[in-house]
């Protein structure tokens, strides 16, 4: 209607001017209302055919997020301040069981076991105070999600905010790390197993050499002693061999019963963790010639593999003070706290720096975590240089795990 109006008063004004003729004053109004009326009826056209493309756009964007977000092989989840979810992904679906249209607008603590909700909560809060998480993806932190069949599982995750118009937004993406916890704890059983297999091999070798070799050395010095006693006065260079034979045979036999205790000490497994641990420091002593303090509580008798990894992470820590740390005092103290056993080995040594790299030779401290980590247990050591050392190592012990 406003085009036809505009062409209208645009073929008479053109009529008028052909002629000649002077264009009344109002067929000018007309002629400028019915072009402004046009150009305005063009213009919104215009507006509205943008606005359209604008939010045929939109729609295009939409769908393309949507399904890069459903094509994503890790959970997707968003949830608004109160944490309740706005975004949930196919993944999601297929890793909690719980359908997009029933999770939307529900609370996250859904796919939370309940034991961790409280923990999760102030973990949220935390991040939004303060923009930082010890949540990260591949740091191998393990949490713990929980399907719609009530069924829990491990999962790594990575956390992140958006500030909005409406509030806080955090996004955290997961990731079902269930096969490969799997496959740790099942490594981890393995490495029990042979840990427990070495140490039975290295018991045998042990009463081998003290029941076997060292008493047949023990009888063989006795028979040379007689020998020599029973020798003529005046063979003076046979009893000189045999003294040095006799010297000789004493040396071995100490060496072999050293051997022996290296390998296993049998009081370890006749009279237990704290009369071995007591005769380990006063060794150490002895040895190297370094005080050792040593502090046990009286409830620390421990059933294996508890007692030998308790026995040889002090052996272990000791052998690197002998060799590395120069030290004139140990402190060696072994205590039951709660259901965990705490042992401390700190020396008043060289120390040394944690961050710098370590020689390819260099296992010990690798071996005290290994033997922590094969019982679920933690190593902390505190050092620097020319500040001594501390190791701290806490293993939680079952009630299987106790002398009865």
């Amino acid at each position: 209607m406003a085009v036809a109006l505009m062409a209208t008063a645009t073929l008479l004004a053109a009529a008028y001017l052909a002629s000649g003729a002077q264009a009344p004053a109002g067929l000018t109004v007309v002629v400028l209302a019915a072009i402004t009326c046009g150009t305005a009826w063009l213009l919104a056209l215009r507006d509205a055919a943008r606005e359209r493309a604008g939010k045929q756009a939109l729609e295009g964007a939409d769908a393309r997020l949507a399904g890069l977000l459903d094509s994503a092989m890790d959970a997707i989840i968003t949830v608004d301040s109160e944490q309740h979810v706005i975004l949930y992904n196919k993944a999601a679906e297929k890793i909690f069981g719980w359908p997009t249209d029933e999770m939307l607008g529900q609370s996250l603590t859904r796919l939370i076991p309940q034991r961790h909700q409280a923990a999760h909560g102030d973990q949220v809060r935390r991040f939004g105070q303060t923009g930082t998480t010890s949540r990260r993806m591949g740091d191998g932190t393990v949490l713990y999600g929980r399907r719609s069949s009530g069924e829990e599982f491990p999962l790594e995750a990575s956390i992140s905010q958006l500030d909005t118009a409406h509030g806080k937004l955090y996004t955290v993406i997961l990731r079902d790390v269930t096969e490969r916890v799997r496959a740790s704890e099942e490594l981890s059983a393995f490495a029990s197993a042979a840990h427990a297999i070495r140490e039975s091999e290295k018991t045998r070798i042990a009463r081998e050499l003290h029941d076997e070799l060292a008493q047949s050395l023990t009888a063989i010095k006795m028979d040379a002693t007689w020998i020599r006693e029973a020798m003529a006065p005046d063979a003076n260079a046979v009893r000189a061999k045999l003294d040095d034979m006799l010297g000789l045979l004493d040396t071995t036999v100490a060496a072999t019963r050293r051997i022996a205790s290296d390998l296993r000490p049998l009081l370890l497994d006749d009279l237990g963790l704290v009369p071995a641990v007591e005769w380990l420091t006063h060794n150490f002593t002895q040895r190297h010639g370094v005080r050792c303090k040593l502090s046990l509580d009286d409830d620390v008798e421990l059933a294996e593999p508890y007692a030998t990894a308790v026995f040889r992470i002090v052996q272990e820590s000791l052998v690197n003070v002998a060799k590395h740390a120069g030290a004139s005092q140990v402190d060696v103290r072994i205590e039951r706290v709660s259901g965990d056993v705490i042992l401390e080995v700190v020396d008043d040594g060289a120390g040394f720096d944690l961050n710098a790299p370590r020689k390819g030779n260099s296992l010990g401290l690798m071996g005290l975590r290994e033997r922590a980590r094969l019982l679920q247990g933690t190593v902390d050591i505190r050092t620097a240089p020319g500040c001594g050392t501390r190791i701290r190592v806490s293993i939680p012990i079952p009630e299987t795990g106790d002398i009865t």
